[in-house]
């Protein structure tokens, strides 16, 4: 091993991290309850929980389900409003050299622009629009499951939007590819993804679905391949950046997103097998590159396919 400074720093649409690790979002809460386990200041950015412009309560219970290789959740983003958010989360993660990328959700356009609206002057980073809210008008539809949806949604909240846009594609679909060229065209800053896989559980003694909701999102280890898959082909057909997630639990799994074509990274269900996830997996990147004598982590994104 060679003695050598590493430059871990990305940068995603002008704003630069650290590092290319980051958290997804529902699994890191604000921070606040892992700050006891993992020193934020050592992360490239937290992503925090989906942010509305008004409280939602979420799904019913029971909401979430361990399976093989991962779990499924069908919590329904649960959040007390960006009101809260903006009182007590930004204060708190500010006290931490880390970038702040709040993830926005809305069950319609309105919605959708009113809380990026609500949070253009607050003090944060980044913005991850989730598309993969079921759009009320169009019968409860994924608006991340067609590209003109996409495409509306994406292009509107860009124009309320004062910091940079990375909107969160869902794997739900036929072709990913046409979905990210749809956001990249509509004036994405960047691509996150994947996210949720859709699954069901059922429990063989009541013989009924184990989530009240009945299906939920799968991640985890299980998603994966998937993951790495999906993240391969878009890198190939956009420009803008990628950040990856998908069962990431160490530094061999962020590596394979990265030489996938991530520039970024994001732990999301290991946090809850294991607080400690997130740095792990810095320090197992770092790791990779002094083996392999690479000083830039930009040498490494996409290498697997240039």
């Amino acid at each position: 091993m060679s003695d050598f400074n590493l430059n871990t720093a990305v940068t995603i649409g002008g704003v630069t991290m650290k590092n290319p690790v980051t958290t997804a979002s529902g699994t890191f809460g604000s921070g606040r309850e892992y700050s006891q386990f993992v020193d934020l200041n050592r992360l490239g950015a937290v992503t925090v929980k989906g942010v509305s412009d008004k409280p939602w309560n979420g799904n019913a219970t029971p909401r979430v389900a361990e399976t093989y290789g991962g779990m499924l959740n069908a919590v329904g983003l649960q959040n007390p409003g960006a009101d809260v958010f903006i009182k007590e989360d930004i204060p708190f993660l500010r006290r931490y050299d880390t970038k702040i990328i709040v993830n926005i959700c809305g069950r319609t356009i309105q919605e959708y622009c009113a809380v990026t609206e609500r949070l253009a002057e607050a003090d944060v980073d980044l913005l991850e629009l989730n598309i993969s809210c079921p759009n009320l008008e169009e019968g409860g539809i994924t608006f991340g499951t067609d590209w003109k949806m996409a495409e509306q949604v994406v292009a509107e909240v860009k124009k309320h939007a004062k910091h940079p846009l990375i909107v969160k594609l869902t794997p739900n679909v036929t072709n990913i590819d046409v979905i990210a060229r749809a956001a990249e065209s509509a004036g994405a800053d960047a691509l996150s993804m994947i996210n949720t896989m859709l699954g069901m559980k059922i429990d063989i003694h009541k013989r009924k679905p184990l989530l009240a909701n009945k299906t939920g999102g799968l991640s985890g280890p299980a998603i994966r391949p998937i993951a790495v898959r999906m993240v391969y082909q878009v890198a190939q057909t956009v420009k803008i950046p990628i950040i990856g997630m998908g069962g990431v639990t160490n530094g061999e799994d962020a590596m394979e997103f990265i030489l996938a074509g991530a520039s970024m990274v994001a732990v999301g269900t290991a946090n809850f097998a294991n607080p400690m996830a997130t740095v792990e997996v810095i320090d197992g990147i770092e790791a990779y590159m002094k083996q392999y004598n690479v000083t830039d982590i930009a040498d490494l994104v996409g290498a697997a396919w240039k």
